[in-house]
């Protein structure tokens, strides 16, 4: 199947954009990578009167690390793709769960176009970045015709794929804080074929000072309707590193207390529960043994590829326009 007919606008400012949507958000979309989007207007579950695509508005493909030490923070702005984040060695330093995360999403074609910020703004609990946003404490910046305004992840999230943004306003970033030093991450999922949708998936800080754990955040994929984070910092505390496979059931078993998930074609309630606390706890055992460096032996081989991610989609392509319809098909 084929969209049903709109129009399509290619603005090139924030600006721009913002016009745009105050004028058209209400029956229109975002178009940024279009990985999840292009698919349900396929499939014609969407039919927005107009799409706005915004892989030309200047200034929102930026991803960098500020700041010195415990407080930099990485910023992804709403045109990087996931693969840019994924690949870049600043990134994987400064909190390497976000990458540990990508890895998982999709395959490397879909990793190539679709952005993170869109991931998140799309807010599907299979997804894996509008969890990892939570579970690291990020937030996301947003702008409109109003003014400016930053929310975090539980303020975001209100639902499966429904988020508390407002129709004309845009995200223009996500910001991401960097982990502190001792932290061990890791992320790890389930699914019936590679680059599917999870069936159940578990992401990890443990924090430890010395040999002894001081704390123990979890989010979880596709087991919850929104990003919602168990902090199990009680039950690990002064738990020394060598008797942390001890602990490993408990914490398997207050996951499974914790989510909620649904059942489907795919897989019953009971066996998404039964897989989360499987895999949080392998998890676990697997940082408490782990040399501490968690997710940045990654980061030793991560390079910058800013230049293999450069956004062919930016070349011209045919348009036919007559007045205010822009629609144009891509050859």
């Amino acid at each position: 199947m084929k969209p049903s007919p709109l129009r399509i606008h290619r603005p090139t400012t924030v600006e721009e954009t913002l016009d745009l949507l105050a004028t058209r958000g209400d029956t229109g979309k975002i178009l940024a990578g279009g990985q999840s989007l292009i698919p349900v207007l396929n499939m014609r579950l969407a039919a927005p009167s107009d799409l706005i695509d915004i892989t030309s508005v200047a200034g929102i493909d930026k991803l960098e690390v500020s700041g010195a030490g415990g407080s930099e923070e990485i910023c992804v702005g709403a045109g990087v793709t996931h693969r840019r984040v994924e690949r870049s060695a600043d990134v994987a330093r400064a909190n390497p769960l976000l990458g540990e995360a990508l890895r998982f999403v999709a395959h490397p074609a879909v990793r190539n176009r679709g952005t993170t910020v869109g991931s998140i703004a799309h807010a599907d609990p299979n997804g894996e970045m509008p969890m990892i946003l939570a579970l690291t404490g990020g937030r996301i910046e947003v702008r409109s015709l109003d003014g400016e305004r930053t929310l975090g992840a539980e303020e975001l999230n209100v639902g499966p794929l429904e988020t508390s943004l407002n129709s004309d306003e845009l995200i223009t970033r996500a910001i991401f804080p960097a982990l502190p030093a001792g932290s061990r991450t890791g992320f790890d999922e389930l699914a019936r074929r590679s680059g599917d949708y999870a069936l159940a998936g578990v992401g990890m800080i443990l924090d430890v000072e010395g040999e002894t754990l001081t704390g123990l955040r979890c989010g979880f994929v596709s087991v919850t309707d929104v990003p919602e984070i168990l902090d199990l910092g009680e039950a690990v505390s002064g738990v020394g590193l060598g008797d942390g496979y001890e602990a490993a059931d408990a914490i398997a078993e207050a996951v499974r207390d914790f989510v909620d998930p649904g059942g489907d074609i795919h897989a019953s309630a009971d066996y998404r529960r039964h897989l989360a606390g499987v895999i949080a706890s392998r998890l676990f055992r697997r940082l408490c043994r782990s040399d501490g460096v968690g997710g940045c032996r990654a980061a030793a081989d991560a390079s910058e590829a800013d230049s293999v991610d450069r956004k062919v989609r930016n070349a011209e392509s045919p348009v036919e326009t007559t007045g205010e319809d822009t629609e144009r098909r891509r050859a």
